[in-house]
């Protein structure tokens, strides 16, 4: 594992090694003059839980659309277990996405008109597959949205919504997910819930996750964290402490 002292400035990279991992290779993204990413190389272990980190305009939510097939990379690859993303046409990289990532966003962006199940299931079912009903008690029981199938977002708390959300990531058993902010609507108590059920998700049935914020308290719950500055990654800590992260991050 690579670690570098703080203060450091030079990038950081990590050459992709198990191909069942997220793995960019000197990727980079201009907007017109904007470089927002620089050159990164970088893997992501499979059954590990990360955090990026870096202050605003660091290149976060660049990393996290390029990395997970949101985006193109203007430079540079990107492997999704194996695959290059890149070389897919457009239809074969939404199949991918829809059938081998998962995403968890701040804002739920779940669909008012539709129940919980409804939302749960709707990857699978955009995807023309129907649910495998253990499977789907399974993870409504883990999310504890068992006696909510039936409710709308709208009657549902925060928690509760990025809960469901959590489960339409999960539900086409991804070997990745990605999750931007997923507590940042949230109050401390819901947000401590969502992470336990985030964490477990590596745990238990050892998926990669690949987790964007902000917090120093919701990156400690990762098995590491790398900080990302001026389109680059500077550095990454192992096991990390609140402290030590904000720390490092207030450094950048």
């Amino acid at each position: 594992m690579t670690t570098m002292t703080a203060g450091a400035t030079a990038p950081v990279d990590r050459e992709p090694a198990d191909p069942a991992s997220v793995g960019l290779e000197s990727v980079s993204r201009t907007y017109g003059e904007v470089r927002a990413l620089d050159g990164v190389t970088w893997a992501f272990p499979r059954g590990t839980f990360t955090a990026v980190m870096g202050p605003s305009g660091s290149g976060k939510s660049t990393f996290l659309h390029c990395a997970s097939g949101l985006d193109r990379p203007s430079e540079g690859t990107v492997r999704i277990g194996g695959v290059d993303i890149g070389g897919l046409s457009e239809t074969k990289r939404t199949r991918l996405r829809r059938e081998r990532i998962g995403f968890v966003f701040q804002a739920f962006n779940l669909i008012p008109s539709m129940d919980v199940e409804q939302n749960i299931t709707l990857p699978l079912r955009l995807g023309g597959t129907d649910p495998d009903p253990a499977w789907l008690d399974e993870v409504v029981r883990r999310v504890g949205l068992a006696d909510r199938l039936r409710h709308r977002p709208p009657e549902l708390s925060g928690g509760q919504q990025q809960r469901a959300a959590i489960a339409r990531a999960v539900i086409t058993r991804p070997e990745v997910v990605f999750a931007d902010e997923p507590t940042g609507a949230l109050d401390p108590r819901a947000a401590r819930d969502v992470l336990r059920m985030l964490r477990e998700s590596v745990d238990v049935t050892g998926r990669t996750l690949v987790l964007v914020t902000h917090d120093p308290v919701a990156a400690a719950w990762a098995d590491s964290v790398v900080f990302l500055s001026r389109g680059r990654i500077v550095d990454e800590m192992a096991a990390p402490t609140a402290s030590a992260v904000m720390a490092r991050w207030e450094s950048l």
